[in-house]
């Protein structure tokens, strides 16, 4: 590990020297691709500096300890050896995981889609709910939502939704989101006061760029038609709504948000690679027999991931078993705890792993 980051401190102050060139901000995709290396670089070197300093304090400390014969002064030494050893071990514990492969979606922007599962009206109004939820923390997080097609009931929820989530680091946070998400809670529609059990599912996927998915247009079928719902009177009245077919993979996605057919058509091409991407990238998980062993940072669709519990105001992560009761913050947007144990859920088992190995 330590021959690795020496290389990499070494490979920071190349990058560093060749910023300081007088000709580098000439050349666009050199200097961005020399940014995007020196901000990857910089957490891991800081670390790894201040383990260095930390290692030489312990020397020290030793040394004075050896030679010093004031009482008060060895005193010091000792407080700083031990503050130094109990550091080591925590940085120890952060270059592991600073260099754990990273996720080469991590840094991409988001299509989400939201779909009411088992519980007619309840489960669609349950899938407006958790839209806003996610609305509300990308707003706390400074991130745009752009939404992309909508269905609705008739009584304010969602049969199916799908937005897109622009923002640094997008993917990286939400894609532990991917499953069921299941509420139990007297439906506004029961009149009885029984308590009922709906579901919704969450998609996460990367926005896939151009590059990442080969898309020939002669497998695209596109139809026009006249929006409907809310949405002005330009949208209501001039055919600009698109439907995509895929032919191959039978994928159809309709896009009916903008005024414009042609704006529609590239947002419905957006969700078409994302999810054939997300195919892709599926293919890969079921291809590593671990991947289905722990469905942290996977997504799989069809687990049951979340319980939102309204009589006893909590929520339950089943995958690492957690339960907060604060029902009422997690849904207007306040995710970042069950995002944070998430993640360091999934660290541990890549750091076990790796161990393993």
């Amino acid at each position: 590990m330590f021959d690795r980051l020496e290389d990499l401190l070494i490979r920071y102050e190349e990058v560093m020297g060749e910023l300081q060139e007088p000709d580098v901000a000439n050349d666009a995709e050199r200097f961005r691709r020399l940014m995007k290396e020196q901000s990857d670089l910089a957490p891991i070197v800081e670390a790894y500096k201040e383990y260095k300093q930390c290692k030489q304090n312990v020397e020290d400390s030793l040394m004075m300890l050896e030679e010093e014969s004031d009482e008060e002064m060895r005193e010091l030494a000792k407080e700083e050896l031990n503050d130094s050893k109990a550091r080591i071990e925590e940085l120890e514990r952060e270059l592991k995981i600073l260099l754990l492969p990273k996720d080469p979606n991590d840094e991409k922007n988001v299509i989400l889609e939201i779909r009411a599962g088992a519980g007619g009206d309840e489960a669609a109004l349950f899938a407006a709910e958790v839209y806003r939820m996610y609305v509300h923390y990308a707003e706390s997080r400074r991130w745009k939502v752009e939404m992309i097609s909508l269905n609705e009931n008739g009584i304010g929820g969602f049969k199916e939704c799908v937005c897109m989530i622009t923002g640094q680091g997008a993917y990286s946070r939400l894609k532990y989101e991917s499953g069921v998400h299941r509420v139990q809670r007297v439906p506004e529609t029961e009149s009885g006061g029984r308590i009922h059990t709906s579901t919704i599912t969450v998609a996460i996927m990367p926005e896939a760029e151009e590059v990442d998915v080969e898309l020939d247009m002669n497998d695209c079928k596109f139809d026009v038609f006249r929006a409907s719902g809310n949405g002005g009177q330009c949208v209501n009245t001039t055919d600009s709504a698109v439907r995509l077919t895929h032919i191959p993979t039978g994928i159809v996605i309709s896009c009916q948000d903008e005024k414009s057919q042609l704006k529609n058509k590239d947002k419905a091409l957006k969700v078409l690679r994302a999810r054939l991407y997300e195919m892709e990238l599926a293919k890969q998980h079921d291809a590593e027999a671990e991947a289905r062993k722990s469905q942290v940072g996977t997504g799989d669709r069809s687990e049951k991931i979340r319980t939102y519990n309204f009589p006893q105001g909590r929520v339950t992560d089943h995958r690492i078993k957690l339960t907060l009761h604060k029902l009422d913050t997690i849904l207007n947007g306040d995710l970042d705890e069950i995002i944070d144990s998430l993640i360091a859920a999934d660290q541990t088992a890549k750091l076990a792993k790796m161990n393993e190995q």
